[in-house]
């Protein structure tokens, strides 16, 4: 299905059905999780190691490529569902939450066109 016709609730039931019937959920807690999630952002990461920024757009134009990258983001987000099952966790209410944070300390009007957060204005406490 669709992200359109996707939920994360749906994800989330999904990876849990996946873990109970191999027994997992013992090898299932957040430091493990997060061990496992950081070795499959690398995987993901070394499709782009040593190439330019430019060739990385281009490389995933390749259909064997595309279908390679799109596995790791899969295993990241498989990962990702499993930690948020793992300490019941609302992923939703967690992105909301720091998408609020981001949107004060990267006002789009201070930030546009640079990856540089805004400089803090002074105390004057």
């Amino acid at each position: 299905m669709a992200d359109s016709q996707t939920t994360v609730f749906d994800l989330r039931k999904k990876m849990a059905g996946f873990v109970a019937a191999r027994d997992w959920e013992q090898f299932h807690d957040p430091k493990n999780l997060a061990m496992a999630l950081c070795a499959e952002a690398a995987e993901l990461l070394e499709h782009f190691l040593w190439i330019t920024p430019e060739n990385s757009k281009l490389s995933v134009l390749d259909p064997i490529k595309r279908r390679e990258v799109s596995e790791e983001i899969a295993d990241v987000t498989c990962l990702i569902m499993a930690l948020c099952n793992c300490m019941n966790l609302d992923l939703s209410d967690s992105l909301n939450a720091k998408m609020l944070k981001n949107e004060l300390k990267y006002p789009a009007e201070k930030c546009r066109g640079s990856y540089k957060a805004p400089e803090a204005k002074p105390s004057n406490e």
